[in-house]
């Protein structure tokens, strides 16, 4: 839709007046964004009420697609191109009539295009692109299917007819079909691993690594080689590691693959990571933090210098936490440098470094380097090292805004980290303004969300892993829950039960939950004086230290997340 019809629907129904809606469009316009992307970014609409509006106006019925079960003759009906393209779903039919879902209920020439493929009457709805989106995927076979190959691929007596099956298998294909279908599954990393009779192919999905499918041993030469190829990497090379990248574009996507290659006993195993470079930056409160963590961030990503740092083990978030951050600080007024091993995010108007060591080009270097650059701004992928975390320090301390990255499992640990890397106590005591802990859980898939009771045995279990009494007295005076109930088994929980847009897990998608320490005044003064962790948790406390522990309780108690999703990330 146009933007003078979006304007229309919006100030005719009152939703904004028309000065309210010509302001935030030339907001959108400096972001490079649609104005209708703009407004459900900031929150101003939101997309199911947005679309029934639009609906109403083109005088149409609105439906919801997510329960729908499409068939798929019925969804073949019309082309995946055109449903792609033109953002057109069929989800119902009869001898007279075909039934079109579309955000964009103007499109009278492709209706009549369909009209004339199926020789049947459109009848026009209206629903969300996310709607949409999610039934597009519909029309993407299963891998084994789409390959050729049979669920029972794996017993042993199928395994001559396997191999010759794999030997005839176009390698091209099977490895474009292998990178398609982790796309559309939205996997992070694809692991292709070499076993004595077998390949074992994995997706990381949402965090979790899942079997996806076994190929025969005799297609992992022309895998290997293929993807040496797409990331120009030396193919007779077979006895060192090597690393390199590759992009996929078309209109659908802009995905850059980052491929490891490793030697094992049983021959090469790859693991490419996936990173959607179109994929839209988060906002603080989309990532997941709650509103005393939230103010503590904004009020200390303000100041002019000082170090802030985020922390966490692999895979953790910390990455996209800082890009966040970067993304707010990213105005005209301001010099921000970055260095990354490697660049995932393409930022304009961030000047972004990549280390590369075999030149001797390190954190380090490239940090002294960037202080010769006029620099408002720094950010450090990761303090790895002595020389690395004193200079970082000493930029803080000498005017500049420093932000970085550590493996610590706590905000309290990650003083002392600093201290054992030759950072004195009394320059952390100076320079530090906050450390955010921080980790991932998956999110309750919203379409099949159910609540319950915890069990009498499942509560012992949790007060032996975690202070249950602290949890259950902070999310008392957070008011997520009432002052009546205190014990775990006294609150309703929350869990996904598994349906089809969840792939049956009970999961979609991931959430950070997070432990946000400001160093106050007082906080300073005991890192100043080389307190005790002990003393300095206590401070942390009184300062209203919210730990990760207690925030990822609250989500769990909101029907953000899982008590088995808590008990996976925070209870180490």
């Amino acid at each position: 839709m146009t933007e003078e019809k979006i304007k229309k629907i919006l100030v005719e129904n009152e939703v904004l007046t028309s000065e309210e809606f010509d302001k935030y469009k030339q907001e959108a316009q400096k972001k490079g964004r649609g104005i209708k992307d703009y407004l459900i970014e900031k929150k101003i609409l939101s997309s199911h009420p947005f679309y029934k509006l639009v609906a109403q106006h083109f005088n149409l019925s609105f439906i919801d697609l997510r329960e729908k079960n499409i068939n798929k003759k019925t969804l073949a009906s019309v082309p995946e191109k055109t449903a792609s393209v033109h953002k057109i779903i069929a989800f119902e039919k009869n001898a007279k009539n075909i039934k079109l879902a579309t955000p964009n209920p103007d499109q009278l020439e492709i209706f009549e295009f369909i009209k004339k493929k199926t020789g049947l009457e459109p009848e026009i709805y209206v629903t969300t692109p996310e709607n949409i989106e999610e039934k597009i995927k519909k029309y993407h076979k299963k891998l084994k299917t789409e390959l050729g190959f049979s669920s029972k691929e794996e017993k042993e007596k199928k395994e001559k007819g396997l191999k010759e099956k794999g030997e005839q298998i176009s390698t091209i294909n099977l490895v474009n079909k292998l990178l398609e279908h982790a796309i559309f599954q939205e996997a992070s990393d694809i692991h292709i691993e070499p076993e004595e009779k077998k390949i074992i192919v994995r997706y990381r999905i949402d965090g979790i690594l899942h079997d996806v499918m076994t190929l025969p041993k005799s297609t992992h030469n022309g895998i290997v080689a293929r993807i040496k190829i797409l990331s120009n990497l030396k193919i007779d090379e077979h006895r060192l590691p090597q690393d390199g990248r590759f992009k996929i574009y078309n209109k659908k996507y802009k995905i850059s693959f980052r491929v490891s290659i490793i030697p094992t006993f049983n021959g090469e195993k790859i693991v490419m990571r996936l990173l959607n470079e179109d994929a839209r930056i988060l906002n603080l409160e989309e990532l997941g933090f709650q509103q005393k963590a939230l103010k503590k961030l904004e009020r200390n990503i303000k100041k002019p210098h000082g170090e802030i740092l985020v922390t966490g083990p692999t895979g953790s978030g910390k990455t996209t936490t800082l890009y966040t951050i970067l993304n707010i600080l990213n105005t005209p007024g301001v010099n921000i440098s970055t260095i990354e091993d490697p660049i995932e995010y393409h930022i304009e108007r961030i000047n972004q470094s990549q280390v590369n060591p075999k030149i001797g080009y390190t954190f380090a270097k490239g940090l002294r380097a960037f202080l010769r650059q006029d620099p408002d701004i720094i950010m450090v992928g990761e303090v790895r090292d002595e020389e690395t975390a004193q200079i970082a320090t000493h930029a803080a301390m000498t005017g500049h805004l420093v932000l970085s990255t550590l493996h610590t499992n706590d905000t309290i640990s990650t003083i002392y980290r600093l201290n054992n890397m030759g950072v004195p106590f009394y320059l952390i005591s100076s320079t530090l303004n906050l450390i955010i802990a921080q980790g991932l859980v998956r999110k309750i898939c919203p379409n099949c969300i159910k609540s319950y009771n915890l069990s009498k045995k499942t509560e012992k279990d949790l007060e032996k892993q975690f202070n249950t009494k602290e949890i259950i007295k902070t999310m008392q005076k957070e008011n997520v829950i009432s002052k009546g109930q205190k014990k775990l088994s006294d609150l309703l929980f929350y869990k996904g039960k598994g349906c089809k847009q969840c792939d049956h897990t009970g999961y979609k998608g991931r959430v950070g939950v997070y432990e946000v320490l400001e160093n106050t005044e007082d906080f300073s003064n005991l890192i100043l004086k080389q307190a005790r962790k002990k003393e300095l948790k206590e401070q942390a406390r009184k300062d209203g230290l919210i730990n990760m522990a207690e925030d990822a309780f609250m989500k769990a108690r909101n029907g953000v997340t899982t008590i088995d999703e808590i008990i996976r990330v925070t209870s180490s």
